[in-house]
């Protein structure tokens, strides 16, 4: 089992460690002065909008970062609110096991990810990552550290199913309890042409009920929009058959990129084939952050040569990223090129697969930004969710992020800059995409920047049922709401 990954070691740290943690938290809890805010004492994030200033009371999340046990027989774990992916996957991984749903960067912790969503290649047959969780223990806003379980009271499972998507406005989660799934030593993909996106819809909604394609099964899919008449859905299968594996790290091969692999030049519905071990699978796009990377020039063959393979990852382009956010250095750059300045259009949506193709022909005639991801999302869980009172308050299981269940959606994500027009408004890229997805009945991630009206916001998110799960778990305010989150702090 340990060539699927290295030895866990010191990233599990047991029970009485993540006490230790556990009491930290509480104690810095307790240091906020009533009427401060609080907040993650973290310097670091994943958000693409600006986030508001920390109060120097910060809440102590430092002994919050490792895996406390993995139970191979039961495919669980028992994971902290702040460990990143890269480690859980580092300490499920030698025992033959993986997290339902990894998300595509290393330093998405599991806790941001479910009250933030996430979503990856297997979301198609297991849904989001919090679909995976079995229970977790919850730091609510009145200091009570909370258990939510699907089967608890009808309190817990009120925050259980409100917890989703809320951003830190109800809470922020200590340990999580996840399933686990087997895994074999490596996946093959199909990388598959597509030659219009009408063909390119189909191709989604048909392998995402079916599972299968040319009677192969498929274990994991996503896909690349080059253009409207040349795309790509990769076709993962998970196996354990001996052969040669590619490597997109930058171990062996500096100038081996992941996206570009994808593309070949053959007719619609040809297939090239490659192989990747499954840790190496899982972080295929984090080595040069999908595409993104070409912003900071990582792709141009001489500058990689001399880039540190350690910095070939998400995190060393989130520094950079963090730099131009502070002082604005690509439009400055851009200035002394004699560029006028742009703004930033980094965003993942969902439409339902049968509005997919209208969508990208809209995006693709309209918005000035290539390539695009998109990965098909189905929900796992049915069940209505409650209020704290008992009363079902939504027919969807996740009431902030409301998918219906037995819909297949597809996720769309285009991650850049577009020239600002001559007196446009503020984010006028941002919202003319925000009105065509809501045109669509569709929703949108939260962790860039929203400009939706409060009225609007609050059809998508939850609304009513938000500010009930607010009262009852943070009732005197402790932490911003999801509003405040998501549209107050631009």
């Amino acid at each position: 089992m340990g060539t699927h990954g290295r030895l866990s070691g010191s990233l599990v740290v047991g029970p009485r460690r993540h006490d230790e943690g556990v009491r930290r938290l509480l104690a810095s809890f307790e240091a906020v002065p009533r009427g401060e805010p609080v907040r993650l004492a973290k310097t670091t994030s994943n958000l693409f909008r600006p986030r508001a200033s920390s109060s120097s009371h910060g809440l102590d999340t430092t002994g919050l970062t490792r895996v406390v046990s993995v139970d191979p027989d039961a495919r669980t774990a028992d994971v902290q609110g702040m460990c990143t992916y890269e480690d859980l996957v580092d300490a499920t991984l030698p025992y033959g096991l993986m997290p339902y749903v990894v998300p595509q960067l290393k330093t998405i912790t599991l806790g941001g990810a479910v009250t933030g969503l996430g979503i990856e290649s297997s979301s198609f047959r297991l849904g989001l990552p919090h679909e995976s969780v079995l229970e977790m223990d919850i730091l609510t806003g009145t200091g009570e550290i909370v258990t939510a379980r699907p089967d608890g009271t009808v309190r817990e499972q009120a925050l259980f199913r409100g917890f989703p998507n809320s951003y830190g406005s109800l809470g922020y989660a200590v340990r999580l309890r996840i399933a686990l799934e087997p895994v074999m030593r490596y996946v093959e993909l199909r990388h598959v042409r597509f030659d219009s996106l009408a063909a390119l819809a189909d191709g989604l909604g048909r392998i995402s009920e079916s599972g299968t394609y040319d009677d192969e099964v498929v274990d994991f899919l996503d896909g690349v929009v080059f253009s409207a008449d040349e795309s790509y859905l990769t076709l993962g299968r998970r196996t354990d058959e001996p052969g040669p594996v590619s490597d997109y790290t930058g171990v062996r091969d500096k100038q081996a990129i992941y996206y570009r692999s994808i593309r070949h030049g053959g007719p619609a519905g040809s297939v090239v084939r490659d192989r990747l071990t499954t840790r190496d699978y899982l972080w295929r796009w984090d080595t040069d952050w999908f595409w993104c990377s070409r912003a900071f020039g990582v792709q141009n063959p001489g500058i990689r040569r001399w880039w540190p393979q350690q910095l070939l990852r998400s995190s060393a382009y989130w520094k950079i990223i963090g730099l131009d956010h502070r002082y604005d250095l690509g439009n400055r750059i851009g200035a002394l090129k004699g560029e006028g300045p742009r703004e930033r259009v980094v965003q993942d949506v969902e439409v339902t697969i049968d509005r997919t193709e209208e969508f990208l022909e809209w995006f693709l005639r309209e918005v000035p930004i290539e390539p695009l991801w998109v990965c098909p999302l189905r929900l796992r869980e049915r069940t209505p969710a409650p209020t704290p009172n008992g009363r079902t308050a939504s027919d969807r299981p996740w009431p902030l992020y409301p998918l219906s269940p037995d819909t297949t959606y597809v996720n769309i994500g285009f991650w850049s800059s577009a020239p600002v027009e001559p007196g446009s408004a503020e984010g006028a890229w941002n919202r003319r995409i925000e009105e065509e997805v809501s045109r669509l009945g569709g929703h949108k991630s939260l962790y860039s920047e929203v400009f939706y009206s409060r009225e609007e916001f609050d059809q998508l998110y939850g609304g009513e049922h938000a500010a009930g799960l607010k009262s009852e778990f943070d009732p005197d305010g402790r932490f911003s709401t999801l509003y405040d989150k998501a549209v107050g702090a631009r």
